[in-house]
């Protein structure tokens, strides 16, 4: 499977560098865009999820690297929650 990395910028303006197993991510985030805090949860799940049943559909389990990512993502993002405006912007893709 095509793995890549995305980096993403947090609102306190510090940068991260997040793993997918599967090019998916690119379905549910561009290069430049912010996204609000809660929006940005959600296109993780979806995106993450997305990409840890194909693995499961081609090895027959989850990825376990992507549903860490995606709980390091919502642990981080617990940060945030009471901010006000708090956006997430993509930065970069990594294939």
């Amino acid at each position: 499977m095509p793995e890549m990395h995305f980096h993403v910028a947090w609102p306190d303006g510090t940068s991260e560098r997040c793993y997918s197993p599967s090019l998916v991510i690119k379905d549910y985030f561009a290069v430049g865009r912010s996204y609000e805090l809660a929006e940005f949860l959600a296109r993780s799940r979806a995106a993450l999820n997305i990409a840890s049943e194909r693995v499961r559909a081609k090895y027959g389990h989850p990825c376990g690297r992507a549903l860490a990512q995606l709980a390091r993502i919502e642990s981080r993002s617990k940060q945030f929650t009471n901010a006000t405006n708090s956006r997430v912007a993509i930065d970069g893709f990594e294939e």
